[in-house]
């Protein structure tokens, strides 16, 4: 299994150096459709997630930014797919962002309206289908509970959309060291047969800071060309 802290990273990259300019990053906008996406531009990565996995929290200590992320003690807050770009780039054709973030909406609120599920599902999917500029989705996972039904099922449409992705730990900082290590083993087993997952699972911890390095290098490895 490839490491995160193994991939190969230009640091001389303007990826590199947006994600290492903490702080340094701006909300674009929320889209709740389709037609309300930006227009394709800079390669995108995206974070999936239960909805009180702490997506926004993992969001806002990657840039260094608090408050980029909306979080909230009501799990489901985020019901649009929002995006983030690092600041400076005037996102004119010859002047665009190295690449964008996309906070994509919790899953597995149980108390949302059907419909409201049906309708996130619905532009979740139609997203992961249908954006050319979609290099990678990090899938959050809480360290306390691994892999749940619901997180399985949207690795099973990550798997269907061929959408590239990678597992992030979540919370580590909640669980022992040696369970953090077992957890990461037993996670990266139950995924290396799926067609679309991305080798090595990273363990972070947004309250300590830990793993961040580890994230910042896979996404820039994601958005890399190939």
């Amino acid at each position: 299994m490839t490491e995160p802290a193994e991939l190969p990273v230009d640091e001389t990259s303007p990826v590199w150096a947006a994600l290492k300019a903490t702080g340094a990053w701006s909300f674009v906008r929320g889209v709740p459709a389709m037609r309300h996406l930006p227009p394709e531009g800079p390669p995108e990565i995206a974070f999936a997630g239960r909805s009180n996995v702490g997506k926004s929290s993992l969001i806002n200590a990657l840039t260094g930014k608090n408050g980029l992320a909306r979080t909230s003690n009501t799990p489901g807050r985020t019901q649009e797919l929002n995006f983030f770009v690092p600041d400076g780039f005037s996102g004119a054709l010859d002047d665009l962002p190295p690449l964008a973030i996309v906070d994509m909406p919790g899953y597995g609120f149980a108390k949302a309206p059907k419909e409201t599920v049906d309708r996130w599902t619905e532009l979740v999917f139609d997203y992961l289908r249908g954006r050319t500029t979609l290099k990678r989705v990090f899938v959050l996972i809480d360290a306390r509970h691994g892999i749940k039904t619901n997180d399985a099922e949207v690795l099973d449409l990550l798997d269907r959309t061929a959408v590239s992705y990678q597992i992030v730990l979540t919370k580590t900082d909640k669980i022992k060291p040696p369970a953090i290590a077992r957890l990461a083993a037993e996670t990266a087993q139950k995924t290396a047969r799926r067609a679309a997952a991305f080798p090595g699972v990273i363990a972070t911890s947004a309250d300590k800071g830990k793993g961040l390095d580890d994230l910042r290098r896979a996404i820039a490895f994601a958005v890399a060309p190939q």
